[in-house]
């Protein structure tokens, strides 16, 4: 599919759609096609994304995660995949900082599901293993995460409201972007401390950072907590989650008001 310039390929994976964008930066990028780095790029991230899918399914009892479910946490991190480590550890953190607002377990003590943060982490993967040729920017998306592997790109937030975009966002190089809202798939996102749907006047959370992983799941937990409670964690916990890593939220509210971290925003109405 062509659009404006842009080369773009969708597929199902992990329940979801996940698409790959590509455009010319450079006219002297050398004899390689924009069609055949699409093809390249969009194959190896393919494969990255159902190796993924394959281990961590929840809902596929010869999953690995399944399989190592009912071990406590300590002993999952122990006996997972090496590259699916970072995951489950996030996981792990998010869910103690949070005070189990974001909670992996949230159905029972005796399962996980990373379904809040898997899509991102997948994103991070194709990022790091996925190189774009010289002149070629490339954009990948899985389920509303989105990464600018290389280049920028202009991005926007859906209205909750079903009114076009809320915001637009201008990805450099390396960012991310992910969202958390009831327009999705309804009301599927649940309190990890309650197992109840949030019903707490968010209708969508947005985040943007150097870590899709984080920033898919971050926007779950937020949207868990709330605008207010949200941005006490933020000031409480994010150097010890991320590091130096910078991070801006969005919130928008059922009643349409927009609340954000920090008071300075890259969100452009």
């Amino acid at each position: 599919m062509r659009r404006q310039g842009v080369e773009r390929v969708e597929w199902s994976v992990m329940g979801t759609v996940a698409a790959m964008q590509a455009k010319c930066e450079d006219e002297s990028r050398g004899p390689l096609t924009i069609e055949d780095a699409m093809r390249r790029m969009s194959t190896e991230v393919r494969g990255i994304f159902t190796g993924v899918e394959t281990l961590l399914n929840a809902h596929s009892s010869g999953s690995e995660i399944s399989r190592i479910a009912p071990l406590p946490d300590a002993q999952v991190v122990k006996s997972c995949t090496k590259e699916m480590l970072p995951c489950y550890e996030a996981a792990f953190m998010l869910q103690k900082a949070s005070g189990g607002a974001f909670n992996p377990r949230w159905r029972g003590e005796k399962t996980l599901d990373l379904g809040a943060i898997a899509k991102g982490f997948a994103v991070d993967l194709a990022a790091e293993q996925v190189d774009a040729p010289k002149g070629v920017a490339a954009l990948v998306d899985l389920g509303g995460n989105v990464k600018a592997l290389k280049g920028r790109w202009r991005t926007g937030v859906r209205d909750p409201g079903g009114n076009g975009f809320a915001a637009t966002v201008d990805l450099k190089e390396g960012e991310a972007l992910a969202t958390s809202a009831t327009y999705f798939r309804g009301e599927h996102i649940h309190d990890g401390r309650t197992g109840s749907p949030v019903t707490n006047g968010v209708a969508s959370v947005t985040v943007l950072c150097g870590s899709a992983m984080w920033a898919d799941g971050l926007s779950t937990a937020l949207f868990v907590l709330g605008p207010d409670e949200g941005r006490a964690f933020l000031d409480k916990h994010l150097a010890e989650l991320m590091g130096e890593r910078k991070v801006e939220v969005l919130w928008i509210l059922s009643d349409g008001r927009r609340m954000t971290y920090p008071s300075s925003t890259r969100f452009a109405e």
